[in-house]
């Protein structure tokens, strides 16, 4: 009997925006391949790397698989085919493939996984590092994928979370999703916390339904299987469905917001900035908000858009609040110097917001005047006298806490508030209730 080999296999950059999904061909890939003798070590991976790249694909996310088989050969052979087969590349697809084997995997390939997580990372420097590491690679088109597909294969999760993506029949691609709004709010209700960012109660809107031409019907993101299969159960739809099949995630981790941003600020870069605000906010014509921040010597410019739901915080910062923000650098343009798109601001401490004015007079209520430097203030009207201006202090309505945008407006990474400080321990066990193709 053969002695059996473990294969990592990291592919990206499979769909365009007028179709197909890279997590549909993980889909396809699971189906065939159980079909065999693979074995499979783990969910299936879904790493959502920088959102900021201009050119990303949807989400910007990438995918790996992790089996053992005695049959390595015939399973790239099959797999190869399978990307030949699902890649939209006449519309734009760039698909990357990679494999790689052994049950170790090199540290190089983590610290890849990393940079392309919050750095711009350009398909001549994946196409380098498979070639300097002897990696077993393929790509098409202009080699794009290949960054997703290397960054998947060595990917190496802290915190994580799971997403159950159900998949349509190719008869219903590119038609409505039609979904009860009722049943997806009466998940959330029944689910939560380990599920979430699945309903929008404030704008009464359906989260878990893409809205492209892609085979994913839906999309239900949570801290385990079970929680995710009793999601599904409650969810009403007329249309039947394919299948279905969980992913490990970084989805809803805030991964892309660790390192600390340099005063170089590089474009399409994420990362985060701690300091004292120096300039008072501004409104922008949209109902943006614009402020600089102090870090060290630099000045950190930043953005806070009207969808975020996070300008009134914006807004309400003043000169001396100490805070932490994190989102992605957009590049500089001739209105604006380069600038971070904040996906969260945190208060540390706040300033206080400290007015002087002329006092006023107890028995006429009208501003007193000066008496010149140093002779103290006067009321025109009935001679009474002051020594001094008067120091106000106003109390604000700014907390110290953390403030990220409405739910609407989170991005795949984006932590919500009932994951903070939670870390997922949910581990593959090899039940087949992961995946699922439904009757015919």
């Amino acid at each position: 009997m053969a002695e059996k080999t473990i294969l990592n296999i990291g592919f990206d950059d499979t769909d365009s925006p007028s179709g197909m999904c890279t997590t549909f061909l993980a889909y396809k890939m699971v189906e065939s391949l159980s079909r065999n003798d693979a074995e499979f070590l783990d969910f299936p991976r879904l790493v959502r790397f920088n959102p900021n790249i201009p050119w990303k694909t949807r989400g910007n996310g990438a995918v790996s698989i992790r089996l053992k088989t005695g049959n390595p050969a015939g399973i790239k052979k099959r797999i190869r085919a399978m990307v030949s087969r699902y890649s939209d590349i006449k519309n734009g697809a760039n698909p990357g493939l990679v494999f790689l084997e052994g049950d170790k995997i090199p540290p190089q390939f983590a610290d890849f996984g990393r940079l392309a997580l919050w750095q711009l990372v350009r398909r001549n420097d994946a196409k380098k590092f498979a070639r300097q590491n002897r990696l077993d690679h393929t790509w098409m088109g202009n080699g794009q994928g290949l960054v997703g597909a290397i960054g998947a294969a060595g990917y190496d999760f802290g915190d994580h979370t799971l997403e159950l993506l159900s998949y349509r029949k190719r008869s219903r691609f590119g038609t409505r999703r039609k979904i009860s709004a009722q049943s997806v709010k009466k998940m959330q209700e029944i689910t939560a916390p380990n599920t979430f960012s699945s309903y929008d109660v404030e704008r009464d809107r359906v989260m878990i339904t893409p809205h492209g031409p892609d085979p994913v019907f839906y999309g239900i993101r949570g801290e385990g299987v079970a929680p995710l299969l009793r999601a599904i159960r409650i969810l009403r739809t007329d249309e039947k469905l394919d299948g279905h099949m969980i992913f490990r995630s970084n989805q809803g981790t805030g991964d892309h917001l660790h390192n600390e941003l340099d005063p170089a600020m590089s474009p399409y870069s994420s990362g985060v900035v701690n300091g004292l605000v120096s300039t008072p906010p501004r409104m922008l014509r949209g109902g943006h908000v614009m402020f600089a921040v102090l870090s060290g010597n630099h000045e950190f410019w930043c953005m806070v858009y009207k969808p975020t739901g996070m300008t009134t915080v914006a807004a309400g910062l003043i000169t001396g609040d100490r805070i932490r923000v994190g989102g992605g650098v957009r590049r500089a343009s001739g209105r604006f110097p380069r600038v971070i798109n904040l996906e969260f601001i945190k208060v540390i401490n706040t300033a206080r917001d400290t007015s002087i004015s002329n006092p006023t007079c107890i028995s006429c209520a009208k501003k007193m005047k000066s008496k010149g430097k140093n002779q103290g203030f006067e009321c025109v009207r009935c001679g009474k006298r002051h020594p001094a201006k008067i120091h106000t202090t106003t109390n604000r309505a700014l907390k110290r806490r953390l403030y990220i945008p409405d739910i609407s407006a989170h991005r795949h990474l984006t932590r919500p508030l009932q994951r903070m400080g939670r870390t997922n321990t949910a581990r593959f066990d090899g039940s087949l209730e992961w995946f699922c193709v439904y009757k015919k």
